[in-house]
């Protein structure tokens, strides 16, 4: 079987699919035989960076190590029929090809995204730093300083632990990465950092470092490269940032704990 990797969270903006297309790169990089699917059935992200991809490496000569990108038909959410069959279908053509499937899902809730959590091995939550977005994980009182309860995005993936146990598989091992981080020792950071390790002993999940607030994943995207790519692209001397962005990814992939995976990079 293959390994399932779900990065989801149901609000945009997170970075959920500048972590996926780094995360697969870099376990393709690695030698990871890996296959993708984009949830997002109309914006779908994730694909336009693999298009962009393979374009640039058309136009530059280039071979780059690349995740399978398995195309699911475009469609609105409410005209999938059976979010489940659909899903299941789409695994069953990457897996026996590949030891990992990355499931990049839309940031909203929605039947295939939910059915892609209850599937999870890994469930990666890329997290903004703000209690706007951990809002959708607890609640808090007003100084935010006290938890009162889990919330929407914490349930479901309560109800597919559920399902799991049901099905008498694993358990999901569910990994929040406080993402997009700014530079600056704010009283919001500590308070986010406090609050998110008190949750995460709370209702069980690891916490893990995401990637810093950096202009290069936004120049990347037209050409479909991640940070692994920059030297292979013509990148002579990385800068700091780059190199900084690269330690981050490296220790988000370690953090991971993937079966098999001996970082190398």
């Amino acid at each position: 079987m293959a390994h399932l990797i779900v990065v989801g969270n149901e609000k945009g903006g997170a970075g959920k699919s500048t972590v996926s297309v780094h995360v697969a790169t870099a376990l393709a990089r690695m030698g990871a035989s890996i296959g993708v699917l984009d949830l997002d059935l109309r914006q779908k992200t994730f694909g336009r960076y693999i298009h962009n991809r393979h374009s640039h490496m058309a136009e530059a000569g280039l071979t780059l190590p690349t995740p399978h990108y398995h195309d699911l038909p475009e469609m609105a959410q409410d005209e999938v029929a059976d979010a489940d069959a659909l899903l299941r279908d789409a695994i069953a053509a990457l897996a026996p090809d590949h030891a990992f499937i990355l499931i990049d899902c839309p940031g909203s809730h929605t039947p295939l995204s939910q059915a892609a959590h209850a599937m999870a091995d890994t469930l990666i939550t890329p997290l903004n730093d703000s209690f706007i977005d951990f809002d959708l994980l607890a609640h808090t009182d007003t100084s935010g300083d006290t938890i009162t309860g889990p919330s929407v995005y914490s349930e479901m993936v309560w109800q597919a632990r559920q399902r799991r146990a049901q099905a008498g598989l694993k358990p999901i091992d569910w990994i929040v990465l406080r993402n997009r981080l700014g530079p600056q020792q704010m009283v919001n950071k500590m308070k986010m950092e406090n609050a998110v390790l008190r949750l995460s002993k709370r209702i069980g999940f690891r916490v893990a470092p995401g990637f810093s607030e950096r202009v290069v994943f936004r120049e990347l995207f037209p050409r479909g490269l991640t940070l692994l790519d920059l030297r292979d692209a013509g990148v002579r001397q990385l800068n700091m940032s780059n190199i900084a962005a690269r330690q981050e990814l490296r220790d988000l992939i370690k953090a991971l704990n993937l079966p098999g995976v001996v970082v190398n990079f």
